[in-house]
């Protein structure tokens, strides 16, 4: 199949217009026009509804839209890898990140990468949604947590605990609780970005593990977010250990239940399927790598 036709086809879809697509392409409406219908012919299915105002995608041609950006990218890195062999990275690192870690240990290290690597431009996504791998747009995402399963290439790189902390203002409360049970009746503050903010399981030991059902005062929809109004004594949460290290060891935030611990979380990177990885992902890779088994 002619790979220039899918990228006539992609430029149509994303752009809605078969002259922008051309415009964006330096050809003329007409070759993309006569490509694209023969792409069509190829498929045996309609892949766009024109209108004299924007170009549509059919069902099938968003599914089939969605292949063709995987494709190309895969296109372009193989010829790229092929064209530097083992020289140093170059090109666009579209990397996605959660708000908390992106911020507190992914940036810095997207720092490092283009000081190192001049040829290279980074696109950092920070978002606590999952960003689709397969779409083709996204080389790599740095995932915090609990991986749910799938075809895509993980890798756990390190992982962190969880701490419930507080703001001084609960001391007294905070000092007197030595039982999970004890927190039960605090204010809490939910993260309503996790799968079920509310319910807690802590162990001491295999045998005592303890699950408690919190009460929510605030509930805030970003890990960072939560901190904030942690901080500003609203009440406490749970929050992990990357993001409140300073905190505690500064004393503007308590820890509550030290003798007791929750569930650690694993940090992973994350990959689309595919045969090979460009060098700008693999060194990316191992500066993050080396960043978080610093902080370990």
């Amino acid at each position: 199949m002619n790979l220039n036709r899918l990228s006539y086809f992609a430029a149509v879809v994303d752009t809605g217009s078969f002259t922008r697509a051309a415009e964006r392409l330096g050809i003329t409406k007409a070759v993309v026009s006569h490509h694209v219908a023969q792409l069509e012919r190829d498929l045996g299915t309609s892949l766009l509804i024109r209108t004299t105002r924007r170009v549509h995608p059919t069902e099938a041609g968003i599914m089939f839209h969605a292949r063709c950006g995987l494709i190309l990218r895969e296109a372009e890195d193989a010829f790229g890898e092929l064209a530097q062999a083992a020289v140093k990275p170059t090109g666009t690192l579209r990397i996605t990140a959660p708000n908390d870690y992106g911020a507190a240990v992914v940036a810095p290290v997207v720092a490092a990468f283009a000081a190192r690597y001049p040829a290279c431009h980074v696109e950092l996504t920070l978002s606590d949604l999952m960003m689709n791998l397969t779409s083709g747009k996204i080389d790599m995402a740095v995932r915090v947590g609990w991986l749910p399963d799938s075809s895509l290439q993980a890798r756990k790189i390190g992982s962190f605990r969880q701490i419930l902390v507080g703001s001084p203002r609960f001391a007294d409360r905070i000092a007197s609780a030595l039982e999970p049970d004890d927190i039960a009746d605090l204010p809490f503050i939910s993260n309503t970005a996790l799968r079920d903010p509310l319910v807690w399981e802590f162990s001491r030991g295999d045998p005592d593990r303890r699950a408690v059902q919190m009460q929510a005062r605030v509930a805030v929809d970003t890990t960072p977010g939560v901190l904030e109004v942690v901080r500003a004594g609203g009440g406490l949460s749970v929050l992990p250990e990357y993001l409140v290290a300073n905190e505690l060891a500064s004393g503007r935030l308590i820890q509550g239940l030290p003798d007791w611990s929750l569930p650690s979380g694993g940090i992973y990177t994350v990959y689309p399927a595919a045969r090979f990885r460009p060098p700008k992902v693999t060194a990316f890779a191992e500066m993050l790598i080396a960043a978080v088994l610093q902080q370990n």
